[in-house]
């Protein structure tokens, strides 16, 4: 096996169906796997040359994200260049009014979910020379977005795992890195509420604006830990990192409304 393989969670929609189809275009065997049986195999349909493979895969079950995993690398040889952690869940709300179900679902698929399959990898990770995990994380890793908390909160986990594993992999040849974007037009914020920070800043984003970022990251020289998406987030981004705490609150409290 020669081509390259990329294997994509959350494949079923959205940032992980354009990342599963910009790979596939650029003749990659992509992987595209999600929860939703019809979903995933709705992808597989429309991946460009024959060079993607669907299926089903529950990132918060050990068992499913296990065979998933054999399964494509079986195909692949054992080869795996990328793993793309997009698999996600999002209720926009205020923390009291939503169900703590609700806000441990966030937990167990955002975070739980991304450490099960980045770990359940590993093997076939260290065996592809300079393999690449990304993460999906979010520009609510940056500061604690209001009626989003614990979707920041799962968003932050991620940050930190990949933090963690961008140092402790590298003597395996492993990057790990995560794209930082802000509110993307996915199936995630169609139709539900809109919060004053979504009002404010707007959705300036499609999902295929993440998945040439994420080509950028899996294939470019430029070995990043995190990568703010848009040219109007990087400057906010970058300029946030000189700024002292407080007035990061204070922009935060502005934006939010709160």
């Amino acid at each position: 096996m020669t081509a390259k393989a990329i294997l994509v969670t959350g494949a079923g929609s959205g940032i992980g169906r354009a990342v599963a189809q910009r790979f596939a275009e650029a003749g990659w065997l992509v992987g595209a796997y999600d929860v939703d049986p019809d979903a995933a195999a709705a992808t597989g349909e429309c991946l460009a040359g024959g060079r993607g493979h669907s299926g089903v895969m529950d990132v918060t079950d050990d068992a499913s994200v296990t065979a998933a995993l054999d399964e494509f690398t079986n195909i692949t040889g054992g080869r795996l260049d990328v793993l793309f952690n997009s698999a996600g869940v999002l209720s926009i709300g205020a923390f009291s009014d939503l169900p703590l179900a609700r806000h441990l679902r966030h937990v167990e698929v955002n975070l739980a979910g991304l450490m099960r399959v980045t770990h359940a990898a590993f093997p076939a990770l260290r065996a592809t020379p300079g393999a690449r995990v990304i993460n999906m994380s979010s520009a609510s890793a940056d500061y604690g977005v209001p009626d989003f908390a614990t979707y920041s909160a799962s968003k932050f986990g991620v940050r930190g795992l990949t933090e963690a594993l961008n140092l402790e992999w590298r003597g395996h040849d492993i990057h790990v890195c995560d794209m930082m974007p802000p509110f993307v037009r996915t199936p995630m914020l169609a139709g539900g509420p809109e919060p004053r920070s979504l009002q404010r800043l707007g959705v300036r984003l499609e999902a295929d604006d993440v998945a040439a970022a994420v080509w950028r990251a899996a294939t470019g020289r430029r070995r990043k830990t995190h990568w703010p998406v848009s040219r109007h987030y990087r400057l906010l981004y970058y300029t946030g990192l000189l700024l002292p705490p407080w007035l990061k609150r204070l922009i935060m409290r502005t934006i939010s409304g709160y």
